[in-house]
C-alpha cells in the first residue's frame, strides 16, 4: 500500500498526513446525517467496543465474587495484577511484535521514520527505550492500575458507594457508558496539563516524555505519580452513581486505550487492502511539540478552548510558533526586569 496517497514524507523519512485532525462534527457545525453517522461509528468501533468487551470479560471471568472483594487481601489483588499484566503483554505485544519487531509495515505511515530500538540513549534504563518502557509499565504503571481497580471494587462490594443495577437503571447506565469517553478526555486533560507545569514536569512527566518517538511500550511508561493519577479516572465512579462494570470500562479505556496515542503509525495495515486508524496523530504531535494537545482527539475540545490545539496543519504550526515566541518574550522581559533591590 502506498502511504504517499495519504500524506507526505520529509527527507528524514517522517510521515505527515495530508488531512488535519478534524474535531467531532458537532463542534464544527456539521450536522448532516452522514457526518454524525460516521462519528457515531468511529466513536463505538473498534476501540470503545473493544474496551467494553474487555470490561465484560473481566466482570464475568476475572473479577472475584462480592464476598471476596469485601476484604482487602493480597490474593485477589495479585490475581488482578497478573491478569492485567498478561492482557497488556498480549494486547500491546501484538502491536509491538508486528510493527516494531518484525516491522511488517516497514515505515509506511510511520510519523517518525526511525525505530526506537535503533536509537540507544542514556535517558533510558540500559540505554534502551524498549526495555525502559517495558519495565516501567509492568513494575510501576500496571501495579498502580491494579491498585485503583482493587480500591473501587472494594468500595462497591462494601456498599460504600451506590451500586446501581442494570435492571433498575438501564437507560442511565447506558448513557453513562456513552459519556465515559468524555470523562476520560476531561480527566486526562486536567492531570496532563497539571504535570506539564515546570517543577512537576521535571520531577514526574519528563519520564514519559523521554520517549519522543513513542512506541506501544511507551504507552504506560510513567512516573508512579502520573501512573496513579492517570488510572484514577475510574475513581470518578465512586463519586458518580454508577456500576462496577462501567467503572471497569472507564479503567480499560485508560489502560488498554493508552496504546492508541503511542502506536507511532497513522494507519495500521491489517491486510493488503484494509487500514485501521489508530487515532495516534494528536498525541504524537504532543510528544513531538510538548506543549500542544494535552487532551485527546477533541471529543471535548479543551485544547481548542485553551489555545493549545494542534491539528497538524500549517496554520496550527504557525499558531504554535507564535505562542512559543510570545512565551520566550515574556520570559526575557521577566529576566531583564530589575528587582527592587537593584
Amino acid at each position: 500500500m502506498n502511504d504517499l496517497d495519504y500524506g507526505k514524507r520529509n527527507k528524514r523519512g517522517d510521515f505527515t498526513p495530508h488531512d488535519p485532525i478534524a474535531l467531532p462534527p458537532f463542534w464544527r457545525g456539521a450536522w448532516t446525517l452522514r457526518d454524525l453517522g460516521r462519528f457515531v461509528l468511529d466513536y463505538v468501533w473498534p476501540w470503545n467496543a473493544f474496551h467494553m468487551a474487555t470490561a465484560l470479560a473481566y466482570w464475568y471471568l476475572v473479577i472475584p465474587d462480592v464476598a471476596t472483594m469485601q476484604t482487602l487481601s493480597w490474593g485477589w489483588a495479585l490475581w488482578l495484577y497478573a491478569v492485567n499484566a498478561a492482557a497488556i503483554f498480549v494486547f500491546y505485544g501484538i502491536f509491538e511484535l508486528r510493527f516494531y519487531v518484525k516491522r511488517a509495515q516497514e515505515t509506511r505511515f510511520k510519523y517518525n521514520g526511525k525505530f526506537p530500538a535503533d536509537q540507544p540513549s542514556d535517558v533510558f534504563w540500559f540505554q534502551s527505550q524498549n526495555i525502559d518502557n517495558f519495565l516501567r509499565s509492568f513494575f510501576i504503571s500496571i501495579p498502580l492500575w491494579t491498585a485503583v481497580e482493587v480500591l473501587f471494587l472494594w468500595c462497591f462490594a462494601n456498599g460504600y458507594v451506590p451500586w446501581l443495577s442494570w435492571a433498575d437503571h438501564p437507560v442511565y447506565l447506558a448513557l453513562l457508558v456513552l459519556v465515559a469517553p468524555a470523562i476520560h478526555e476531561v480527566h486526562f486533560f486536567c492531570i496532563h496539563r497539571l504535570i506539564h507545569w515546570g517543577p512537576l514536569y521535571r520531577w514526574i512527566h519528563s519520564v514519559h516524555h523521554n520517549s519522543v518517538n513513542p512506541s506501544p511500550w511507551s504507552s504506560l511508561s510513567m512516573h508512579p505519580v502520573e501512573a496513579f493519577l492517570y488510572h484514577a479516572v475510574a475513581l470518578w465512579h465512586l463519586v458518580i452513581p454508577s456500576n462496577p462494570i462501567v467503572a471497569l470500562f472507564q479503567l480499560h479505556m485508560a489502560g488498554f486505550g493508552a496504546v492508541n496515542g503511542h502506536l507511532g503509525f497513522h494507519r495500521l495495515e491489517i491486510t493488503e487492502d484494509t487500514l485501521l486508524d489508530g487515532h495516534a496523530y494528536a498525541h504524537y504531535l504532543h510528544h513531538k511539540h510538548f506543549e500542544v494537545n494535552y487532551g485527546g482527539d477533541g471529543l471535548i475540545p479543551l485544547d481548542q478552548w485553551f489555545g493549545t490545539w494542534h491539528d497538524g496543519s500549517k496554520e496550527a504550526e504557525a499558531r504554535m510558533d507564535a505562542r512559543f515566541q510570545r512565551k520566550v518574550e515574556r520570559m526575557n522581559r521577566k529576566k531583564n526586569t530589575p528587582t527592587p533591590a537593584e
